[in-house]
């Protein structure tokens, strides 16, 4: 089971949990950081560094940030505001820097 972040990340970015990724698979959105679910290896090096505890496995998400599962992978498998094709699976977030878009869920979040 991946990793997910939940909506405690939106206008925190932290970015701990990227540096103790060992596959590079947490992107940067505008306002929340997302795991690409393709490329988690499901290690759980993100969880405890996470200083506003936003991370958790997809099946242990809290009940209010469980659209954010749903979210998560849309980051990935659907075109984002802005862009012609979805984002997929580049193979790291090194690969293409920070997106600086968000999906719509957490766009609007206020």
């Amino acid at each position: 089971m991946p990793y997910v972040i939940g909506s405690e990340c939106i206008d925190t970015t932290d970015m701990s949990c990227v540096e103790e990724c060992p596959v590079d698979c947490i992107y940067e959105g505008d306002r929340k950081l997302y795991i690409n679910p393709k490329e988690c290896i499901d290690c759980g090096a993100c969880e405890p560094v996470c200083p506003v505890e936003a991370i958790s496995q997809d099946r242990r998400v809290s009940e209010e940030n469980e659209p954010h599962i749903a979210d998560n992978r849309r980051f990935f498998v659907e075109p984002l505001p802005g862009r012609d094709a979805p984002l997929g699976s580049p193979g790291g977030a090194t690969k293409v820097g920070k997106i600086g878009v968000d999906t719509e869920l957490v766009a609007e979040h206020t």
